[in-house]
Order: C-alpha cells, then structure tokens, then sequence
C-alpha cells in the first residue's frame, strides 16, 4: 500500500471514529440520572455522574432529573363539609427514585405532572369533604396537607418510581359568587361580637361608677365625722383658753370680745341703731382702766 492509500485508510478510520465515537460515548451530569436502551428494551440505569460508554446506533439514552421538581396543579373547586366551596391553587415537590420505573409508568416529567396532580387533587377533594371551611384554612391545615402528602408519596412510589415530598396549597380563594355572601357572614359576626363586647364594656363601666361613687360617699361621712371631732375639740379648747383667760382678767376679756364685735358689725356694710348708753359702746364712751 503506498503512502497515497494509507492516507485514505487513515483518513476513513479518522472519520468512522468522529461518527461512532459520539455514539458510543455518553457523559452523565451530577443533576442527572440516565437509563440505557436498546432497541426501546432497558439495559441499565445509570446514576453516577462521569463517563460512560453505549453500543452506538443500537443503544440509546434517556436522560432525567435528579434535582427535586415540582409539578403545578391547575386550580380546582372543592366542597367541603360544611357545604362551603373553595378554590385551591396546590403544588406537588418530588423527585425521580426509579428511573425505570420512572420511565416505563409516566415516560417523562410532563406525564410525572400530570398524574401527579391527579392523584394529589383526589386526595385533596377527599380530606377537603371531611373538614369545615375555617379547619381548612386555619389549624387544620397543615395536618391536611401532610396527610395529602403522604398518600400521595406512597401511590407515587409504588406506580411511578418517584418520591414525593411534599404537598402545599399556594392558594386559597372563595369562588366569586361565594365571597360575598361569606364576607358579609364575617362582617355580621364581628358586629355581634363588637356589641358584646360594648355591652360587657358598658356593664363594667356602671359597676366601676357605681362602686367610686359608694366609695365617695363614705370617703365624705368619715371625712365629716372627723371634721366634726376635730371641729367640737377646737370649740372645746377655745372655751376652756377663754375661760381661762376670763378667769384671770374679766375686765380685759370683756374689751376683747367688744373689739370683736366692732369688727363684726361695722365690717359688714349693715346699718345698725343701738342706745348712746348701750353696754356695747361702754368701752368707747369712757377710757379703759383696769387694773
């Protein structure tokens, strides 16, 4: 073979590696998983990432996630078991556990969604047909939905290879010919609650009036039985000082209280006639000489 036919040799071998050997090589990512067929048959599944190899042309590959998805259910209606109707926006966390299995039940993630949503909607409408409308949406809610979740894990696992984390509403909403009629349900609620509550309000607040003015009134009597003491006590120690003080000089005591009575009568603005000789002016008409 001279040199001219090797070079076409090698350039022909060159070629047939470039076509085979992207066929009979295959890389398999760390978010990936893969199964290897052949002819449509399963071969092997394939779940470490790196290098691999597959008989070209024969073997195919198909390749799926190994990151957690989630599937989107569309908004669906329920009854619940009060007769209320709810519109509930719910999502679906899982990931692939069985590639093969995976592959043969649902094919792909859209089919995974699909069945998915199905099942987990089912279960929904089963535990929302238990529950009344404010368990749904207030403390029930979270049991709900893990009892939702896990039916649906081990439906999911058993048919579909597939594991499923959770399920969660994002959404719930009355329908638009509900809302009204439950809104004015809570508003006359609340009113019958806020008059309640002003009743107990106004029944307190005459019990605490009524206990401040007892209180007063009593405050009131002791202050005037103490004034009263207080008041005899003062008038009983002005009369024995006076007694006193007349007992030591009558005569002076006498021209004390004439002043006082000055004070009394002439500062009043009343116009009074007494006697020139009355007992009154004694101390005016003559000089005072006790002794």
């Amino acid at each position: 073979m001279n040199n001219k036919g090797l070079t076409v040799l090698l350039i022909l071998i060159a070629l047939v590696v470039l076509l085979v050997l992207p066929q009979a090589v295959f890389i398999i990512e760390e978010t990936e998983q893969a199964l290897v067929l052949q002819l449509g048959q399963y071969i092997r599944t394939v779940k470490e990432p790196g290098l691999n190899f597959k008989i070209p042309f024969i073997q195919s590959v198909a390749r799926m996630e190994r990151r957690v998805l989630v599937a989107d259910a569309p908004p669906t209606e329920f009854i619940t078991l009060d007769k209320e109707r709810l519109v509930v926006d719910s999502y679906t966390r899982w990931r692939i556990i069985d590639p093969h299995l995976f592959y043969k039940t649902v094919r792909d993630e859209h089919g995974a969604r699909g069945r998915l949503g199905s099942v987990a909607i089912s279960r929904l409408r089963e535990e929302f047909a238990r529950h009344n409308l404010w368990d749904i949406i207030g403390i029930e809610r979270k049991p709900i939905m893990d009892t939702v979740g896990q039916h649906t894990d081990e439906i999911a696992r058993r048919d579909f290879g597939i594991e499923v984390i959770d399920v969660r509403m994002k959404r719930v909403d009355l329908p638009v010919g509900v809302q009204e009629a439950v809104f004015a349900r809570m508003r006359a609620e609340r009113e019958r609650m806020a008059m309640e509550s002003r009743a107990e309000g106004a029944q307190e607040s005459r019990k605490i009036t009524a206990a401040a003015d007892r209180e007063v009134v009593v405050l009131l009597a002791e202050a005037e039985k103490a004034s009263s003491i207080l008041r005899g006590a003062g008038d009983a120690q002005a009369i024995a000082i006076y007694a006193a003080a007349f007992q030591q000089d009558p005569e002076f005591f006498a021209f004390v209280r004439s002043l006082d009575a000055y004070e009394q009568f002439l500062g009043g603005g009343t116009t009074l006639v007494f006697s020139a000789d009355s007992e009154l002016f004694r101390f005016l008409q003559s000089p005072h000489t006790g002794d």
